[in-house]
């Protein structure tokens, strides 16, 4: 596996696993602690989550304020535009964000750590989205930044996404409540 910090933001880690394919198929590890703590991602993941939507679905930017997720997002089927903003009010990278393509076919994953918030925009016709999380899903600790807060201006590549009533009314990151 190759680890590797992403540029501006060190603390996200894009994932390449090696993968075995031969005439039958493939096989790749997903998922092996100790290469993990050498690659720089000491968690041990609680909880793993799976999400299936159809094209133009945007999730998130969504976070916790207590019990805050890191998050190991790969994806199963299809394609995502996957994003994480720092919310680590002292980090020198407060409010930046990346974004990285994510899909079956090249297989790479990204680690995202706690206190960032996470969302994903899918590209293809379905995508099959799954994440381990560090600890686990408190919902009344679940708060969410609006997806097209101009102050982030994230680059999303959907103009009119299918979005769920609470991430279409979520407050602009100047007004959210952040992990503290």
């Amino acid at each position: 596996m190759k680890f590797t910090p992403f540029p501006g933001l060190p603390d996200i880690v894009v994932i390449e696993p090696r993968i075995f394919q031969d005439g039958r198929g493939f096989f790749t590890e997903m998922y092996h602690r100790e290469k993990f703590i050498k690659g720089g991602i000491p968690d041990i993941f609680l909880q793993d989550n799976l999400s299936r939507s159809c094209r133009g679905t945007l999730r998130g930017l969504h976070y916790q304020i207590r019990r805050s997720q890191g998050k190991l997002v790969w994806v199963l089927r299809g394609e995502i535009f996957d994003v994480a903003v720092d919310l680590r009010r002292n980090s020198p990278t407060f409010g930046r964000w990346m974004s990285i393509v994510l899909s079956d076919r090249e297989r790479k994953g990204v680690y995202i750590p706690p206190d960032f918030a996470h969302g994903f925009c899918v590209l293809s016709a379905e995508a099959e989205v799954f994440y381990k999380c560090t600890d686990l899903y408190a919902p009344e600790h679940e708060r969410c930044i609006r997806w097209n807060d101009p102050h982030l201006s994230i680059a999303w590549p959907v103009a009119n996404p299918v979005l769920s009533e609470k991430d279409r009314n979520a407050p602009l990151l100047q007004d959210a409540e952040l992990p503290p």
